[in-house]
């Protein structure tokens, strides 16, 4: 929509600040949070504001069919999170002397234009009370941005979060170092297993989901002792399990925000060095965000045991070796459903000791339909997810089971495989595979 007014607009400042926003450092990666600012400016100048809703912009921003139902895709509301953290984020750096910011208020869509305390106001800078704007209403009387949210604390009190905000400042300084240093970028060739492994999760006529692991979710269930299932995660009902130790600012920032992983970030720009990697195909999609009928159109890896990522339950259900926390939350264990000769039933890892052996799967099986693939990759802690990535990326450690469950047309069993590997302070070291299924 933004587009089909552009032209209509350039004289007026506030859609030029809009643009300029959109194409600054906070948006600029983001193309879908950039449309989303541009679309809701364009219908509010065009005099539209009225029409804003939810579900015209997931029409309109988020390509949904005209039919969607937002009570069951919330990406609206995930995205507008964001669009409101980008913007404070915008007009208290590198907007700062901006004579005007533009806020959305909590509560709906409608942009609102303020007078920037730190700008630089002038003539043209702001509409006078005559103006269109004005008669808009845009000028609100509602608390800035910063009044209406909470402020946000940089310094959290809890060891957890400082855990959290120390491997997201490592994520993104060191993702390119280690990826260059820690894995070897093994090529093969075009029709080596691997190759075909790749094509069969990243068809070219498909589209791929990628789903990290949510570490909000893991520390909830890990400070209830509970697990959780799909259908809870899925409700969001898990929010309501008492956690004393923790105070509500906390508690809303574990269930709201998008914490995540180091190791899935290892794998994700492990996967987009892949020559089947095409990025209008592959869609990152938080675990909160990610919907049923995704996995049953679409492939995906699923990255993360059920513990920290409850979409892995669907894949591990039907293998026969899955993970099984325990009743209290203080551990798991591999099951081995039906040992062969010189397997054991169970697997389990010394998780609290510095260094121990620890276990990780991963599986090949359909998705929801049978018409594509799930990959999963999981472990029964950080050093397993860790040996399970390192492996789907080694043609010679995986390339002799992909051959195996390769059919004379070229397309590929379900197969599940079994590692072992020493954790050393979190870090996998001498990984084995120890037994796989191919059915």
């Amino acid at each position: 929509m933004a587009e089909s007014v552009a032209d209509d607009l350039q004289s007026d400042p506030r859609w030029r600040l809009a643009q300029s926003v959109a194409a600054g450092p906070h948006f600029a990666r983001s193309p879908l949070l950039s449309k989303f600012l541009l679309y809701v400016v364009g219908e509010t100048l065009a005099g539209r504001q009225a029409i804003i809703s939810e579900h015209k912009i997931g029409v309109g921003v988020f390509g949904r069919p005209r039919a969607y139902r937002t009570d069951e895709d919330n990406i609206v509301r995930n995205y507008a999170r964001q669009l409101r953290k980008r913007l404070a984020e915008h007009f208290t750096g590198i907007g700062r002397n901006e004579a005007v910011r533009i806020e959305v208020p909590i509560g709906g869509y409608v942009p609102a234009f303020h007078p920037n305390e730190h700008g630089n106001l002038t003539g043209d800078s702001i509409p006078s009370a005559g103006s269109p704007l004005a008669k808009q209403q845009l000028y609100l009387e509602d608390p800035p941005l910063t009044a209406a949210i909470p402020a946000r604390r940089w310094i959290p009190r809890h060891g957890i979060f400082r855990a959290i905000l120390m491997v997201a400042g490592l994520v993104a300084v060191s993702g390119g170092l280690w990826v260059c240093g820690h894995w070897p970028l093994m090529r093969s060739s075009s029709s080596s297993p691997l190759r075909s492994l790749w094509r069969a999760v990243l068809p070219e006529n498909g589209t791929t989901y990628v789903v990290p692991s949510d570490a909000g979710f893991n520390l909830m269930e890990d400070m209830s002792h509970r697990e959780f299932p799909l259908a809870d995660y899925i409700r969001g009902s898990y929010d309501q399990v008492p956690a004393t130790t923790l105070d509500s600012h906390t508690r809303q920032d574990l269930y709201s925000q998008r914490y995540t992983d180091f190791v899935s970030l290892q794998i994700i720009a492990m996967l987009a060095r892949q020559p089947e990697y095409d990025p209008r195909r592959v869609l990152l999609r938080f675990p909160r965000d990610l919907r049923i009928d995704d996995l049953k159109t679409g492939n995906a890896l699923i990255i993360g045991s059920a513990n920290s990522n409850p979409w892995a339950s669907l894949g591990d259900a039907r293998t026969n070796f899955r993970i099984v926390p325990s009743h209290d939350m203080e551990g798991a264990a591999i099951v081995n459903a039906q040992p062969l000769a010189g397997e054991q039933s169970s697997y389990q890892s010394h998780w609290n000791e510095p260094s121990h052996e620890t276990y990780a799967l991963i599986l090949f099986v359909p998705n929801l339909s049978g018409a594509g693939h799930l990959l999963v990759v999981e472990g029964l802690d950080v050093a397993g997810t860790e040996a399970a990535a390192e492996v789907l990326f080694r043609p010679e450690l995986i390339s002799p089971i992909v051959e195996r469950a390769k059919r004379p047309d070229g397309s590929i069993r379900r197969f599940e495989i079994l590692l072992r590997t020493n954790s050393i302070q979190s870090n996998a070291e001498g990984t084995q595979v120890i037994a796989n299924r191919i059915r």
